[in-house]
Order: C-alpha cells, then sequence, then structure tokens
C-alpha cells in the first residue's frame, strides 16, 4: 500500500505527534508498505528518507502552547505536488483543523483520507468559530480516529461526527530493554519535557520539592528537556540546587536508558492533554509513574491501577505523594509490574494494527465505489463489462 502522512507540527521540534508520526511510518515501512511523510522543516534539517519537506515552520500559538506550522501559498504548492508525486492509496492526515499542512492537504487531496485528531481543548472558540470554514475539508474525510476519548469528544463538541479511538502507540520493547544508566541510578526522580513551557507543570514538581527533598535527604531531581535552566530553580533554595541535574535534551537511546534508570517518573502537566506519550513509555521501561490527575492521564494509567495520581496543580499532594512512594520500595515494585503489563494494549503491533485495519476499510470502500460508478457509465453508455 502507498501511504502518505500529513504532519502539521516541525519536523525538527520534539513533541508527541511528530514522535507518533514518525513510529506510525516505521511500523509500516517494516510491514513493506511505501511510505511517505510531509512535514514542516528547516532545509538544512536532517530527515529520514521517507519525509519530505513542505518549507520552514513558524511559531504560532496554538492549545495553549507555541505550535511551529506551515502555511501560505509555497506550502499549499508543496502539497499539490507532494500529493501528485506519491499517487497514494491513502492519506492520513493529522491534525486536520490546525493551521498547517493538514488542513491544505485536506483541501487539496483526493480518494481515501483519514484524520488523526490529538488536540484536547473543550473550550476552543476559534475551532467553534472556523466551523465553516473547515467543513468543506472536514467534509472529505473518509474515516476519522481519536487518540483519546477526549479528543474525541473535542472533536463531536466542535465540529460535529464522530471518531474510532485508536491511542497514540509506542514500541513497548525498546524502552524495556534499554539498560540503566548507573549515574542516573539512586533515588532519582524523573522529569522529561520542555522546561518554560507551563502546561508541562515543572513549576509545579519545583514548588514540591523542598518538601520531598527534607523527607527524603538521598534523593535528586533529574530534568531532561530544552528550556532556561536557570529559571526554572530559582524558586528553589540555593541548598538545594545542587539535587536538580539538568540533562537538556537527550537522545531517544538515552530517553529508553534515563526511564529505565530512575525511581520515580514525575508528570507534573496542568493541561492540554489529550493523550500522555511519555507515561505509555515510562510505563513501558517499567519505570512507576506519579502523574497530575488530568483526565486523559487517569484514562493512560487505568483509573491509577497503573500509576498513581495526585490533584492536579497541588504541590502539597505531589509531595506528600512522592515521599510516600520513594519511601515504599514494594508499592513501587508493584506499579512497576502493573504499568509494564497495562501498557502492553499501546504497542504498536496493536496500535498499528488498527490504523491499518482503518486504511483497508477506508480504500476497499473507495474501491466498491469506483466500480460502482464505472459500472453506472457502462450502463448509461452501453459499454461491455472489462
Amino acid at each position: 500500500m502507498r501511504i502518505g502522512i500529513v504532519c502539521p507540527y516541525a519536523w525538527d521540534v520534539p513533541g508527541g505527534v511528530q514522535f507518533h508520526i514518525r513510529d506510525l511510518a516505521e511500523y509500516f515501512i517494516r510491514l513493506g508498505h511505501e511510505v511517505s511523510v510531509l512535514a514542516p522543516a528547516d532545509d538544512d534539517t536532517p530527515l529520514p528518507p521517507y519525509v519530505v519537506s513542505a518549507g520552514r515552520a513558524v511559531p504560532v500559538p496554538y492549545n495553549g502552547s507555541v505550535a511551529r506550522l506551515n502555511f501560505g501559498f509555497l506550502s499549499a504548492a508543496r502539497v499539490r505536488r507532494w500529493l501528485h508525486d506519491g499517487e497514494f492509496d491513502v492519506i492520513h492526515i493529522h491534525e486536520p483543523t490546525s493551521p498547517s499542512l493538514g488542513l491544505l492537504a485536506c483541501w487539496a487531496a483526493s480518494g481515501p483520507i483519514v484524520a488523526t485528531f490529538h488536540t484536547s481543548n473543550p473550550r476552543s472558540r476559534a475551532m467553534i468559530a472556523a466551523y465553516a470554514i473547515l467543513q468543506a475539508a472536514l467534509e472529505k474525510i473518509s474515516a476519522r480516529i481519536a487518540v483519546s476519548e477526549y479528543a474525541r469528544r473535542t472533536l463531536v463538541e466542535h465540529l460535529g461526527g464522530d471518531a474510532v479511538v485508536i491511542p497514540n502507540g509506542v514500541d513497548v520493547d525498546f524502552f524495556a530493554r534499554a539498560e540503566p544508566k548507573p549515574e542516573w541510578q539512586g533515588e532519582t526522580i524523573g522529569f522529561i519535557g520542555r522546561i518554560d513551557e507551563p502546561r508541562k507543570g515543572l513549576p509545579v514538581l519545583m514548588k514540591a520539592l523542598p518538601r520531598i527533598l527534607a523527607e527524603r535527604p538521598n534523593a535528586r531531581l533529574l530534568v531532561a528537556g530544552r528550556g532556561d535552566e536557570e529559571e526554572a530553580v530559582e524558586t528553589l533554595p540555593e541548598e538545594l540546587r545542587s539535587r536538580v541535574e539538568f540533562l537538556g535534551m537527550i537522545s531517544d537511546d538515552d530517553k529508553a536508558r534515563f526511564l529505565r534508570s530512575i525511581d520515580l517518573y514525575v508528570a507534573p502537566n496542568t493541561g492540554g492533554e489529550s493523550f500522555g506519550i511519555i507515561l505509555v513509555e515510562a510505563m513501558s521501561a517499567g519505570a512507576p509513574v506519579l502523574a497530575s490527575d488530568l483526565p486523559a492521564f487517569a484514562q493512560v494509567l487505568d483509573q491509577g491501577a497503573a500509576g498513581e495520581l495526585f490533584t492536579n496543580e497541588d504541590a502539597d499532594t505531589l509531595a506528600e505523594a512522592a515521599v510516600r512512594l520513594l519511601g515504599d520500595p514494594e508499592r513501587l515494585a508493584q506499579l512497576s509490574r502493573q504499568g509494564s503489563a497495562h501498557v502492553r494494549r499501546f504497542d504498536w503491533s496493536t496500535v498499528g494494527a488498527d490504523i491499518l485495519s482503518v486504511y483497508e476499510t477506508v480504500t476497499a470502500g473507495a474501491a466498491a465505489v469506483a466500480t460502482d460508478e464505472r459500472s453506472g457509465l457502462r450502463a448509461r453508455f452501453g459499454l461491455a463489462r472489462d
């Protein structure tokens, strides 16, 4: 099958949607399908052979964050050329309502179109206001996927229609077989995310840290991600700052080793999450998880059975839970076992097969429609069958 996948966000800026698309493309390539991904990217960005650049992206405020998107006449021309050259059996557009390549591709594409909706935003005035503009594009979509019930709800409430829920996928074994790194071990709390993006919740964790470190004198925090490190610790007392180590951006291999090394992964995100891929990655690596009780996080963690939850934006309950868990090795081991078992449902062997079933359904439907149309033309003009 020839599969075209559209990524709305800059390929060279790490994010859950980009990782999902990358892993999905590579999963299908391993199965023998031909895959091309169209994504915004700077001209000097090294790209995998299956990625085609649609040009430089620009930062745009979107869904409580800043997304790097690509839009305009030049981008539209590149979308049309990519569609023409690809001759795809199916087009898979991610975030077709974002002001980026997804919407451009939806306008320009013909044939079977599958769309995946990642965003969870229950009060999106912009999406409601843009409905009239989006309607013509959305009507071309053959099948809709939402990565969570909360992304599906956003779609239904703002744009109508419905979607099948298929979660983001993870290569569980990649994380499970990673080797721990000795210097990252030893009563360590882990955090991965953009340091200077408030909704990722690092300020909440920093507020909880003095109590955690006071009651667990051997504990420390490891932080991986880009951002202003000095600003991140400015609220901490001077004597505690040495117990926070910033690793900067880390590779995928080091991320797996990081998650295999730590005693507790904390996800203090405050909102705007429709899934929580980092929770799945942490569970894949066997890391016990403590996360804010966002609805999407609670769903990923099986309502607290596969990881513990604390009250969103409440540093006191975060600190209390972290101290209790770090002092209870048996509970940490139990969370590790339960998370490792639960996470198998998010492996690409399951998620990829579900997405491929959607592709096969829409392409079969398109073939049936084409056959009916040919039969109608033959009957109309008295043509013989093939």
